[in-house]
Formats: C-alpha cells, sequence, structure tokens
C-alpha cells in the first residue's frame, strides 16, 4: 500500500518554494548546482546499457535537466512543482521505463510515499536516478546562523531545512521495493567572499528558507552581521573567503525482474560459515 501524502507531517510551504523559484527563473538564476548534477546524470545514464521508452521527470527546477537523455527517448513527461501541499505524482501504474529528479527530493514531505509512487509507476526492470541535497549541505550556515542567534537573541530558530542523510535515503528505497539501490554522495565545496554572497547565491537558486515553522518576522541586524562574522571566523580560508558545502546525494534503484542478479538463496551455499571462519576452505578455495 502506498502511503498517502497526508500521512506525513507538512515541513515545507510548497506556495513560497515555487514563488521564490519563479523568482530566481526572473532574476537569472545560480544554476551552477543543477548544471553539474545535469552533467552527471547524463553520464550515469550512459553508463546504463539499454534503453528507455517511456520517461517523466519530477519536479527538477529549470530545464537544464532534460536536454542530455532528450534523444534516448520515446517520450517524456515533466512533472512541474505543485503549487498546493499535495504530493500525489498521478502517475499510471507500469507506465514508464525511467524516472529522473534533480535537487527536488530534499523539499519533499513524505519521501517515503513519493517513492513508492514512482515505485509502482516503473515498469519492470524500470530506473528510478534522482539527486537531492542532503548530508551536511549548509552545514556551516546552520552552524553560524544558531550561535548568532544564541547569543544576539537568546534563541533559535529553524533556518536551513533538515537533510536526509545516505544511510536513511538507502533505507527508503529498499522501504519503497526498489531492486538494486544504490545511493552515493558528491560533495561540492564552494568558497565566497562572505556569508551574504552566499545568501545571494541561494536566493538566485530559490533555495532560501520554506520551512512552515520558519520565523515570520525579519532577521535582526546585529544578528545577522554577527552570523557573517561567526561564518569568517569558523570556516574561512588562509585567503579570507568562506566555505559552503553541498552534499548531492545519488539515489537509484530498479523495479524488479527476473533478469536482475538475485542474491542467494539462504543454504545455497557450498561453504559453511563455521569453515570459512576457521580457514578450512576447499582447495580450489580462493
Amino acid at each position: 500500500m502506498i502511503p498517502t501524502p497526508d500521512a506525513a507531517p507538512n515541513l515545507f510551504d510548497r506556495a513560497l518554494l515555487l514563488m521564490r523559484r519563479n523568482r530566481a527563473l526572473r532574476q537569472g538564476p545560480a544554476s551552477f548546482l543543477l548544471d553539474r548534477v545535469a552533467e552527471d546524470l547524463a553520464e550515469r545514464l550512459h553508463a546504463v546499457l539499454r534503453e528507455f521508452a517511456d520517461a517523466a521527470e519530477i519536479w527538477t527546477p529549470g530545464e537544464a535537466l532534460r536536454k542530455p537523455y532528450r534523444d534516448r527517448l520515446r517520450s517524456l513527461s515533466r512533472i512541474a512543482l505543485p503549487g498546493r501541499q499535495s504530493e500525489n505524482l498521478a502517475l499510471a501504474p507500469e507506465s514508464l521505463d525511467l524516472v529522473v529528479s534533480a535537487l527536488a527530493f530534499q523539499f519533499v514531505n513524505d519521501l517515503p510515499g513519493v517513492l513508492a509512487q514512482i515505485r509502482r509507476a516503473l515498469r519492470p526492470d524500470g530506473l528510478l536516478l534522482a539527486a537531492m541535497a542532503g548530508g551536511d549541505t549548509l552545514t556551516e550556515l546552520r552552524q553560524s546562523f544558531a550561535a548568532a542567534e544564541a547569543e544576539c537573541e537568546g534563541g533559535v530558530s529553524p533556518r536551513v531545512a533538515p537533510f536526509a542523510d545516505l544511510r536513511d535515503v538507502g533505507a527508503l528505497l529498499q522501504r519503497a521495493g526498489f531492486a538494486l539501490p544504490v545511493t552515493d554522495v558528491d560533495r561540492i565545496v564552494v568558497r565566497y567572499d562572505n556569508a551574504f554572497a552566499l545568501m545571494q547565491d541561494l536566493r538566485r537558486m530559490g533555495a532560501t528558507n520554506v520551512l512552515l515553522e520558519r520565523r515570520r518576522t525579519p532577521t535582526r541586524r546585529a544578528t545577522l552581521l554577527r552570523m557573517a562574522q561567526i561564518y569568517g571566523e569558523r570556516f574561512a580560508d588562509a585567503d579570507g573567503r568562506i566555505r559552503a558545502t553541498f552534499d548531492v546525494i545519488w539515489l537509484s534503484g530498479w523495479a524488479p525482474h527476473e533478469s536482475q542478479q538475485q542474491p542467494l538463496q539462504p543454504g545455497s551455499g557450498k561453504v559453511s560459515l563455521r569453515e570459512a571462519v576457521r580457514g578450512r576452505l576447499p582447495s580450489n578455495g580462493r
């Protein structure tokens, strides 16, 4: 049974996220992360030795992701980010051979439910390939804001969204029923003149704070200045420029198919665990 979107708590303001993405497009987006992900996705798909007829792209901002693999497909549908809170993808069962997504799943309220919907929509031996921000993304900004608010305002408010780690994402793929699940992390460290230059790039990515529990009043100027000072003190290189970490988690999984490599059945091994531990392998063992 696929979890319903309403079963998970709402963490993100979807309408605000859409508004800020649109604003970023109007102002000229900072697309270096998305461009890198699009390039990596093209390379990863190139290594897959099979054809995909029907594909869907889910919630990816911009157009960069569509270009690398469009010629390999018979049809490509794009599911745009909804302005409402619902995360129902409305995908027909076993209708797709490939699903891709880039830098969108970190804003999903019910990631287990979305993954389960994608698994149901894939034909046997269909592939999900996605990239999302996770791990220690923006850990420097999170720590600097927390220290500044604690010092200047006597408390801490939610500033940076919580990110899933690698093991959590792998477990969710298995939970959703994907075969051969694989996850890995691409750590990207970007340097800036100061914290305000980083925050400007985040605005141009449409990736500023969209938590529903975010503070609704403007941040005090003193707090912002102290945050930038702490950032420079803790996370600057010798030349004075600061570091910002972006962890891109890649996840892939296949809809089960009989042609896929299967784990051995219990009891089918030819060497007992006891013999292996004692080093008593057969004479031709390696």
